[in-house]
């Protein structure tokens, strides 16, 4: 069970990782702003604060993830669990949230919280 809490973890990480280079350093690009859902440049330029703002939510959630990841292989194994546990509650929340907002929601909010949640599920498995 750790193995696959430590893949599916890292996973999460990454992609929040993802998710900040497209929200606070892409976001004026259209590929970018058009995955999102936004209709023209000027939404995107209007909207680029928030983006950014949010952007760096997502690295925190990344750097929670994987500071977890890393202490919960050395001795702070239980450092590590709560906050990878932590961390993966938060992303799956953040999930609901985001399918709360419109049933359109559905493929971003099942990108973002299936591997988070099933990181939480694989570390409660392994303890």
């Amino acid at each position: 069970m750790i193995f696959f809490a430590s893949v599916f973890v890292g996973i999460t990480a990454l992609l929040h990782v993802y998710i900040f280079v497209m929200e606070s350093i892409q976001w004026r690009q259209p590929r970018v702003w058009k995955r999102f859902g936004l209709a023209s440049q000027a939404d995107a330029d209007t909207t680029a604060p928030l983006a950014y703002n949010q952007g760096f939510y997502n690295l925190f959630l990344a750097i929670g993830a994987a500071l977890g990841l890393v202490l919960f292989h050395t001795p702070a194994h239980e450092a590590g669990f709560t906050l990878a546990v932590f961390t993966m509650a938060s992303i799956v929340l953040a999930a609901v949230v985001l399918l709360s907002t419109g049933r359109d929601r559905l493929r971003s909010a099942a990108l973002q919280g299936t591997p988070a949640l099933l990181g939480l599920v694989f570390l409660l498995l392994a303890g």
